[in-house]
C-alpha cells in the first residue's frame, strides 16, 4: 500500500480499498476473489466469544499468561469500565491464540487499588453511587477504554472468575495516577498479590493524597497519638507473641503505670489460651512469645508509634493501645523477623485503617514465608504442641525436689514474679515448670493483683514491698538465670540460690536484694548460725545507709503482739496416762492416784445404774455440763460432758471432761440433765489437756502430722509416764514427757530428733523460759531440743526431708 505521507506517489483509495475486499466494483471485486483477500478469504475472521467461568476456567489464563505470553504480559482490550478499579477486558493476545484462549472475555479487578462504588439506576430502589464514583469511572474511561493495552495478571478473587492485574499504560502506572488524585484507596488484599517492588509507588502517591486531603481523603485526619509518636526503652515483659511492656528511658520503675504497653503493628501473633475458660493454644504460641523475649526482653528498643486502637478488655471495659514499630540494634524491625520465621502473620486491614510504616516490607516477609511452607504457622505438617512439667504442685515438687538439689548448677528462665524473692521458673534441660523462692531472705508483701483483691484473698502492702517486687522484675523477669536448689518447702516451693548475668557481670540476686535494702536476712537463719556473712554485712550496711526498708522505723515480726497468759508454778514431776491423743503435741492425760477420778468413775457407774441408758430432756447451752451417753465397747454409760457447740443439722458437739475425747450425738437421745452433786464445782473435771512443751508439730491432716501422732501415740498410749508439768498456758499444761525415768531422754526430744516435731521460734522459748517459775528444767529442755532439731535437719529427716521450712510454711 502506498505511503499516504509519500506526496511524490500518488494512489488511488477506490482502488486499494476494493483490492483489500472492502468494497465491490467490478474489476477491484475480481481481484480480491482471486487473491482471497478478506470476506473472500479460505478462514473469514470470525470471533468466538468465550466468558471467563463458563467457557473456561479463570485461573487458566493467569498461568497460560506467565507461561506462553512474551513477558509475562497479555493483551486485552479494555470493553467496559465498570468503575475506577473494575473493567470488562477482552483477550487479544495471539500468542493465546494456539491455548485456544483468545477472544476470551472477563472481569478484571485493578491490583491495589480499589474505588468507590458507581451505583445500579436499574434496581428496584436505584443504589446511588459512592462519592467520587462517577470521577473515578471518567478518569479510567478517558485513559483505557477501547485500548489495547499489556495486563498483568497476579490471581482471582474468591469466587475465581474475576481476576486480579495490573494495567501498563504507555504513559505510566494507572493505578498510582488514580490514587494520586484521591480516586481511590490502596486495596490491602489485591496488593498482597503484587510484587513487592511494584507497591512503593502507591503508597507514595496515596500518603500525598493523604496529605492534600484530594478526593476520597477529603476529610482525612492523621492518628491522634496520647503520646510521644517515638521514644527509646527497655523491654520489662513480654506478655504475648506480639505484645511488650516498655520502660521509657528517663522514667524510674517505682509502679506499673509507669510501663508503656506496646504491640507490634499490622501483625498477629498466634493467641495463647486461657485455661479457665478452656479455650486452647494456639499452633505455635509458645514459640512466638519465646523468640519475641528472646529478642528484646531486657534490652534498649526504639518504638515508633503508627496508630492507637480501643480494645476490648472485658464486658464493658476497653483498653487504648498503642501499636507501632519497635526496633533493636541488631534487629530493623522485630515484627518482620517474626513474620519472615513463620511465627506470625500480616494483619489484614480494612481499607481505611491506619498501618505500619513498613506494611510492605511485612507482607513480602510473609510472601517469603508462606512459598517455604516448611516453617511455623505456614508448615503443612501437624503441630505437635510441647509438654511441660508442672512442678509448682507440691506433691510433685517434693518428688522432683532431689533431682534439681543433685544437679548443682542449674540456668532457668523467671517466667513470673510473685514478689521480690518468690519466681515463678521454667527449666529448659528438665523441661518443667517450678516455684522458687530465693533462701536466707525475706521480701516484704507486696500489693495484691486485681484478681486477689477480687477473690477476697488479697494480704496487705508492706513498706517497700511494690519497689522489691518491681526491681525483680526490671532485673531478672523473663531473663536467663542460674539456681542453685537447697531444699523445697511443704508447700512444694524450691528453695536456694540464684544468680544473674554472666562473666564477669555474674552476681548473687540474695546479696542486691538485701545491699540495696528491698529483703531482709532471715532471722532464724541468723540465730542459727546458718545465714552467710556476706548476707549479714549487707543488710548491716543497708540498716547503717538507711536504704529501702531501713529508712522506716521496723516492728519487729517475731515480738508477739500481746504476752501470753501464763500461770507461774513450780516445776513437778507426776505419774500420769494418756487418755486422749488430738496430734503429735496435743492431748489430754490423768495424774495416777488422783481421788477424783475413782471417785466420778464410781459416781457415774451409779447414775447409768440408777437412770438406765433413755434420755431426758435437758437444757442444751454451749458451755454447759451435762450426762451424755457414750458406748466403751462393754455397754451404753453416761459420762460427764460440756456441750461446745450446736451443729447445722440439730446435733450437738460434746467434750467428756473426765477422758478429753470430743463427739457429736443427738440431745434427744444422748443426753439427760446431770445431778447437782456431779457438777464441776463438786468433782473438778479429772482430765486434763496437755501440750508438749517448746514442740510445734504439723497439723493431723498432713502426712508428717499424722506420722508424728503415730509415733507419739506408740510411745505413750497405756502406759504410765513420767511428767514434768510446767505450769499453764491457755489453760494447756505445758508437760514434758518421759517414757521412763526423767534422766532419760523425754519423748518431746525424740518427736523433735526423728523432725516429726521442731522447737518454737526463739523469741517463744525465753518468753516460756522466764514465765515459768522454775527455768531451770526448762533451759536445759530447750538446748536438748535445739541440738535435736540440728541433727534432724541435718539428716532430713521428717519434715526436714525437703530442706529447711520458710516462714510461709510454719503454723
Amino acid at each position: 500500500m502506498p505511503d499516504p505521507s509519500d506526496k511524490t506517489k500518488q494512489w488511488n483509495l477506490s482502488v486499494e480499498s476494493v483490492r483489500r475486499g472492502f468494497c465491490i466494483p467490478k474489476v477491484a471485486y475480481k481481484e480480491a476473489v482471486s487473491n482471497r483477500a478478506g470476506v473472500h478469504s479460505d478462514k473469514p475472521l470470525v470471533r468466538k466469544l468465550m466468558n471467563a467461568g463458563d467457557e473456561f476456567e479463570a485461573m487458566t489464563l493467569v498461568n497460560k499468561s506467565k507461561r506462553v505470553c512474551t513477558g509475562g504480559t497479555v493483551k486485552c482490550v479494555i470493553e467496559y469500565v465498570f468503575d475506577g478499579s473494575r473493567f470488562r477486558c477482552l483477550v487479544t493476545d495471539p500468542e493465546l491464540e494456539s491455548q485456544g484462549l483468545i477472544y476470551g472475555s472477563f472481569t478484571l479487578i485493578l491490583a491495589g487499588v480499589s474505588c468507590p462504588r458507581v451505583g445500579n439506576p436499574r434496581l428496584n430502589p436505584p443504589t446511588p453511587s459512592e462519592p467520587f464514583a462517577e470521577a473515578a469511572r471518567d478518569f479510567v474511561e478517558l485513559r483505557l477504554l477501547q485500548r489495547e493495552l499489556e495486563v498483568t495478571l497476579h490471581g482471582c478473587d474468591k469466587s475465581g472468575v474475576c481476576l486480579v492485574g495490573t494495567v501498563h499504560h504507555p504513559r505510566g502506572n494507572i493505578s498510582a495516577e488514580i490514587l494520586k488524585n484521591g480516586l481511590g484507596r490502596i486495596s490491602d488484599w489485591t496488593v498482597r498479590m503484587m510484587s513487592p517492588g511494584e507497591v512503593p509507588p502507591l503508597r507514595i502517591a496515596e500518603n500525598a493524597a493523604k496529605r492534600a486531603t484530594l478526593g476520597v481523603f477529603e476529610s482525612y485526619k492523621p492518628p491522634v497519638l496520647t503520646g510521644a509518636s517515638e521514644f527509646m526503652g527497655t523491654v520489662i515483659e513480654v506478655t504475648s507473641g506480639d505484645t511488650l511492656m516498655i520502660l521509657p528511658n528517663g522514667e524510674t520503675y517505682d509502679a506499673e503505670s509507669k510501663l508503656k504497653k506496646i504491640s507490634l503493628a499490622s501483625l498477629r501473633a498466634p493467641r495463647a489460651g486461657n485455661e479457665r475458660t478452656g479455650k486452647p493454644d494456639e499452633p505455635f504460641s509458645a514459640e512466638c512469645k519465646e523468640r519475641l523475649r528472646a529478642m528484646t526482653i531486657g534490652k534498649s528498643v526504639k518504638v515508633n508509634v503508627n496508630y492507637e486502637r480501643e480494645i476490648p478488655m472485658g464486658p464493658n471495659q476497653t483498653e487504648k493501645r498503642q501499636f507501632g514499630t519497635i526496633s533493636t540494634k541488631q534487629k530493623a524491625d522485630i515484627g518482620e523477623v517474626l513474620i519472615s520465621e513463620g511465627l506470625a502473620n500480616t494483619q489484614r486491614h480494612r481499607d481505611d485503617d491506619e498501618k505500619s510504616a513498613r506494611y510492605d516490607e511485612l507482607v513480602a516477609a510473609e510472601s517469603v514465608a508462606t512459598a517455604a511452607k516448611k516453617k511455623g504457622v505456614h508448615s503443612t505438617a501437624e503441630y505437635k504442641k510441647k509438654t511441660v512439667n508442672d512442678l509448682t504442685d507440691p506433691k510433685k515438687a517434693k518428688t522432683y525436689a532431689g533431682t534439681l538439689q543433685r544437679a548443682g548448677n542449674t540456668k532457668a528462665i523467671v517466667d513470673y514474679v510473685f514478689n521480690g524473692s518468690r519466681f515463678k521458673l521454667f527449666i529448659p534441660s528438665e523441661n518443667c515448670y517450678v516455684a522458687f523462692a530465693l533462701s536466707n531472705v525475706r521480701c516484704p508483701q507486696p500489693s495484691p493483683s486485681a484478681g486477689a483483691a477480687s477473690r477476697g484473698k488479697a494480704k496487705p502492702a508492706e513498706p517497700f514491698g511494690d519497689a522489691s517486687k518491681c526491681h525483680s522484675r526490671l532485673s531478672v523477669l523473663q531473663r536467663q538465670v542460674e539456681i542453685v536448689c537447697t531444699g523445697v518447702t511443704l508447700g512444694g516451693v524450691m528453695t536456694g540460690d540464684l544468680y544473674v548475668g554472666q562473666g564477669a557481670q555474674r552476681r548473687d540476686y540474695c546479696i542486691e536484694l538485701v545491699a540495696s535494702g528491698l529483703a531482709t536476712v532471715d532471722q532464724r537463719k541468723i540465730d542459727y548460725g546458718e545465714a552467710p556473712k556476706v548476707l549479714i554485712d549487707s543488710q548491716t550496711a543497708a540498716q547503717e545507709n538507711k536504704l529501702g526498708i531501713w529508712s522506716i522505723a521496723q516492728v519487729k515480726k517475731d515480738e508477739p503482739a500481746a504476752a501470753k497468759v501464763f500461770d507461774k508454778a513450780d516445776s513437778k514431776i507426776a505419774e500420769i496416762q494418756i487418755s486422749e491423743i488430738r496430734s503429735g503435741n496435743h492431748f489430754f492425760f490423768r495424774v495416777n492416784g488422783d481421788e477424783s477420778a475413782k471417785v466420778i468413775d464410781d459416781s457415774m457407774k451409779i447414775f447409768t445404774d440408777t437412770n438406765g441408758t433413755n434420755a431426758a430432756p435437758c437444757e442444751v447451752k454451749v458451755g454447759k455440763v451435762v450426762a451424755a451417753l457414750f458406748d466403751d465397747g462393754a455397754s451404753n454409760s453416761w459420762y460427764r460432758a460440756k456441750v461446745l457447740e450446736k451443729t447445722d443439722k440439730g446435733k450437738v458437739r460434746v467434750l467428756f471432761i473426765d477422758h478429753g475425747n470430743e463427739a457429736v450425738v443427738s440431745p434427744a437421745s444422748h443426753l439427760r440433765p446431770l445431778d447437782m452433786s456431779l457438777g464441776t464445782d463438786q468433782i473438778p473435771a479429772v482430765a486434763k489437756e496437755g501440750k508438749l512443751v517448746f514442740s510445734k508439730v504439723r497439723p493431723i491432716e498432713e502426712d508428717d502430722g499424722i506420722d508424728a501422732a503415730r509415733m507419739f501415740q506408740g510411745m505413750a498410749w497405756g502406759k504410765d509416764l513420767k511428767a514434768r508439768l510446767h505450769g499453764e498456758a491457755e489453760g494447756q499444761v505445758l508437760v514434758t514427757l518421759y517414757e521412763a525415768d526423767t534422766d532419760s531422754p523425754s519423748i518431746n526430744e525424740k518427736l523433735v530428733s526423728e523432725g516429726l516435731a521442731r522447737i518454737g521460734k526463739r523469741y517463744e522459748v525465753y518468753d516460756i523460759v522466764n514465765r515459768m517459775g522454775n527455768s531451770d528444767s526448762l533451759g536445759k529442755l530447750a538446748k536438748d531440743l535445739e541440738a535435736a532439731q540440728n541433727s534432724a535437719r541435718k539428716s532430713r529427716k521428717g519434715m526436714w526431708v525437703y530442706g529447711e521450712i520458710p516462714e510461709e510454711d510454719e503454723d
